[in-house]
């Protein structure tokens, strides 16, 4: 058993006298050498349970992260904050920067990168070398919300575990149902994990669905609301096009606020830009889709409204959990029209092959396994079938899967391929049908005439906190009743071009 004064080392490391709720058990079972699944609120500080052990432990901690910008801004504040022994391994590096990183890996003791980093081969090798003392998958309920579709390498780390040696591992998440939990248990191939699970409802966000005729009366209720608070917001859409058209015309419309739109499509320094303008008060509003806001430590967010609504409660529950991070009351509000669930379901649809298009892939793979040797398959297959890259991906799992993919060399083995077929309709038969399942489950809390508040959070736990502010429009709260007024920006926190600028001018002028 370890023996370590952890209060002593996170107020030497990270300035707090005491630990949040759950953050030491989880911390002190991963020194212990436990595997460890914890979950807890979102903004509750997740990431000091593998922080602080990096720091204690001997040997390298890796962590996976689903987001550049999130690890990009957790080794910034972590160099910041005076612990240098960190780096990460992502899209921003090029391939001499990669390089400097892992030939230096044993000098570092935090890594992170992308599940995807991690199935590059060169990058499997050197850390198939090295110590690992922790492995961690951070927002690990990814695994499921993201990994049997898009994101198939999540479904692979348990693999990875292995051919590094076993180490410890320790999985976080701010949402995860028993079923996503086992779901995550399962693909870590973690049986016996430790368990930290903790109501992941916070008492100091009220909760609003306000309720429209039509999508296009939408604009006008955030004009109403953003007058109305003068408070950091988020607003969060399904689709990018939708973001830009709103971030523009509430610019338009909203002279005195500062608003800017973010999503997945844009450069990855634009992303960063945006993330740090919001992170330091220099914007008020943020129109984003889901790829803003995970890892976001933005304290005094005060609204998070959803244009669109989530395909599930889980992203729901991520969402909204960014705001409120200092205590103080916030509001969650959706604005529904009634045929909201439209745009989601065709989502759902796009992300899955349907029956024609499988019949269109397996009878291409066919063809082309007729060929005497084998062939490098991406560079003919999306082209060749027109299918989309989040379908070819889907697809190429199940073949990795079946051992007719090896280094992205298709292999002949007719045997396999009506066993194969048969196996991926069925997959994508049950992921269609739990997807509209968990769609349901969303747009049934919506339609509750009962507590906002139970109905959310009644499938993730038993008991629900007593909230310290009004609860929910159906508990008598009104978003018009209350009046943020905290989005004062400090005329010096100019971004550095602005601030480069105004050197230049005041040069001029003494010239």
């Amino acid at each position: 058993m370890n023996t370590y004064d952890l209060e002593k080392y996170l107020k030497t490391h990270f300035g707090f006298d005491t630990f949040r709720e759950g953050q030491k058990e989880i911390i002190s079972d991963v020194l212990n050498g436990y595997d460890v699944l914890g979950v807890l609120p979102t903004g509750t500080g997740k990431s000091i349970c593998y922080q602080l052990p990096a720091m204690l432990l001997d040997g390298i901690t890796v962590v996976v992260s689903p987001l550049v910008s999130l690890m990009v801004d957790q080794v910034r504040q972590l160099k910041a904050a005076g612990f240098k022994r960190v780096a990460a391994i992502n899209s921003f590096l090029d391939p001499r920067q990669k390089r400097q990183v892992l030939d230096r890996l044993s000098h570092y003791r935090l890594l992170y990168l992308s599940p995807e980093m991690l199935q590059n081969q060169h990058v499997a090798d050197r850390l198939g070398i090295m110590d690992v003392a922790l492995f961690v998958v951070d927002e690990a309920h990814c695994i499921s919300q993201w990994g049997h579709e898009f994101r198939t390498d999540y479904l692979r780390l348990g693999d990875m575990i292995g051919k590094m040696g076993r180490p410890p591992v320790l999985a976080l998440s701010g949402t995860a149902t028993p079923e996503v939990q086992s779901d995550i248990i399962r693909q870590l191939d973690c049986e016996g994990m430790q368990l930290h699970i903790y109501p992941m409802d916070k008492a100091n966000i009220s909760f609003v669905v306000e309720h429209v005729n039509h999508s296009d009366q939408k604009v006008d209720k955030l004009t109403e609301l953003l007058a109305h608070n003068h408070a950091p917001a988020m607003i969060y859409f399904s689709s990018r096009l939708q973001a830009e058209n709103t971030a523009h015309e509430l610019m338009r419309r909203l002279s005195d606020r500062q608003v800017a739109y973010y999503h997945g499509g844009m450069e990855h320094t634009d992303r960063l830009l945006i993330q740090q303008q919001f992170m330091n008060g220099q914007l008020d509003v943020i129109c984003c889709t889901s790829a803003f806001g995970m890892g976001i430590d933005k304290k005094d967010i005060r609204l998070v409204i959803h244009y669109h609504i989530p395909p599930q409660l889980e992203s729901f529950i991520q969402e909204v959990g960014r705001a409120g991070r200092d205590g103080n009351h916030s509001i969650s509000i959706i604005l529904y029209a009634p045929s909201d669930d439209m745009l989601p379901k065709k989502l759902i649809q796009s992300e899955l092959p349907s029956t024609s298009d499988l019949d269109c892939i397996f009878s291409y793979l066919h063809t082309i396994t007729h060929e005497d040797q084998p062939l490098p398959v991406d560079a003919v297959v999306m082209e060749e079938t027109g299918l989309p890259e989040i379908q070819w991906r889907f697809i190429k799992h199940h073949l990795k899967r079946h051992q007719l993919l090896e280094d992205n060399i298709l292999i002949t083995n007719r045997d396999k391929w009506e066993v194969m077929k048969e196996e991926v309709e069925r997959v994508v038969r049950d992921r269609y049908t739990y997807k509209m399942m968990k769609l349901s489950e969303l747009i049934m809390s919506l339609q509750t005439q009962g507590c906002r508040r139970v109905m959310l959070y009644k499938p993730f736990q038993k008991d629900i906190k007593e909230p310290v502010v009004p609860c929910c429009d159906h508990c008598g709260f009104a978003w018009q009743k209350v009046r943020f007024d905290i989005a004062k920006r400090n005329p010096e926190t100019l971004d550095w071009i602005a601030r480069l600028n105004r050197l230049f001018l005041q040069g001029e002028a003494n010239g």
